[in-house]
């Protein structure tokens, strides 16, 4: 077996700084962050286990003190949360708020939003809470349910594959060639670096790890671009996932992760592959 990592892969700084930021301030009082600080269940375990509360709305809050996730709110809903009178805390990616702020400015020109990415999605929430009129669009049949307008102006949830951007954006022109479109590319450069990464790594291997919690938008999509170039994709959460079937003597076995994984679940991971590689050649000398 040959094992290779991505060049590109695994948490990235707004995840490190956002979990950094809830660990500091819950060691100086108790913290509920509203949501899920990231889409990592073994990292929302952790901050557990440092005191980290978590619910799903401010007015169920256990604590005067709460956070915003990575993930970015809109204006509206913080403002909400200050109102019940409890104090906010910002933890949402430098990159997001970039998002946010690049939208706004598109807005300001009169230009009709439209956003790239998943509606139900907490990013695409958080970008789309403080506006009354919006599109949303994931595919190419979104485009067409779109109504004519004078102008638009076009941003992508960060997560999204860049590639997938850049064509509904080009659809977006083709439909509405009299209006004037302006895009500004709002995804984040580690979700560019991992997916580039993604698609040379899969090309080199026979077998593909993928190691990402469930709920992650930027995992799932390095699992749909890993299976463009290899056919072996295995989608894990951490190494206890790992199964032996899927490898052979012969395979070159890839790894990746999304920017939510931490670095201690690929280590393991890979140790789960060393393992399994070490059984295959014991069962050969024999």
């Amino acid at each position: 077996m040959t094992i290779l990592r991505a060049q590109h892969l695994g948490m990235c700084f707004g995840v490190r700084d956002a979990i950094a930021l809830a660990q500091q301030h819950a060691r100086e009082k108790p913290l509920t962050v509203l949501g899920e600080l990231v889409h990592n269940q073994f990292v929302l375990q952790d901050l557990r286990r440092h005191g980290v509360q978590s619910s799903a709305k401010p007015e169920s809050a256990l604590t005067s003190q709460v956070m915003i996730t990575a993930h970015g709110a809109s204006d509206k809903s913080k403002a909400h949360a200050r109102s019940l009178g409890l104090e906010v805390l910002d933890a949402t990616c430098p990159l997001v708020a970039s998002a946010h702020a690049a939208l706004r400015r598109l807005i300001e020109k009169g230009l009709h939003p439209i956003i790239v990415g998943k509606r139900d999605h907490v990013e695409v929430k958080g970008m789309t809470g403080d506006l009354t009129a919006f599109d949303v669009i994931l595919c190419g049949e979104d485009v067409q349910k779109i109504s004519y307008k004078p102008g638009f102006g076009i941003v992508a949830q960060t997560t999204q594959p860049i590639e997938k951007v850049h064509s509904l954006v080009e659809l977006l022109r083709n439909r509405f060639s009299d209006s004037k479109i302006e895009f500004i590319d709002t995804v984040c450069r580690p979700t560019k670096q991992r997916q580039q990464a993604a698609v040379e790594l899969a090309q080199e291997c026979s077998v593909v790890i993928v190691v990402g919690g469930t709920k992650s938008n930027n995992t799932r999509e390095l699992v749909a671009t890993c299976g463009k170039y290899c056919r072996n994709i295995h989608h894990v959460q951490d190494e206890n996932e790992v199964q032996a079937e899927w490898f052979g003597a012969e395979s070159i076995i890839g790894i990746t992760a999304g920017t939510s994984t931490p670095d201690l679940l690929i280590d393991s991971v890979e140790k789960r592959i060393r393992e399994i590689e070490k059984s295959v050649c014991e069962v050969q000398l024999v």
